[in-house]
């Protein structure tokens, strides 16, 4: 169930945004998909904008 989950990664500080995860410092919920999240959600490491992330291929064991 958990395969398809996506790991992002901010381009400016190199903070990592895990779907099964989630941000619940955020009120984001573990399995809160990248595109569920709020266009206005930033970094909560560095401020960079959702725009400034790009998804990385990560493998699951």
């Amino acid at each position: 169930m958990s395969d398809d989950y996506k790991l992002f990664v901010c381009v400016q500080c190199g903070f990592e945004y895990d779907e099964a995860k989630g941000w619940p410092e955020d009120g984001i919920a573990p399995g809160t998909r990248w595109d569920d999240i709020p266009e206005d959600w930033s970094c909560p490491d560095c401020g960079a904008a959702k725009t400034d992330f790009e998804m990385v291929e990560i493998a699951r064991s």
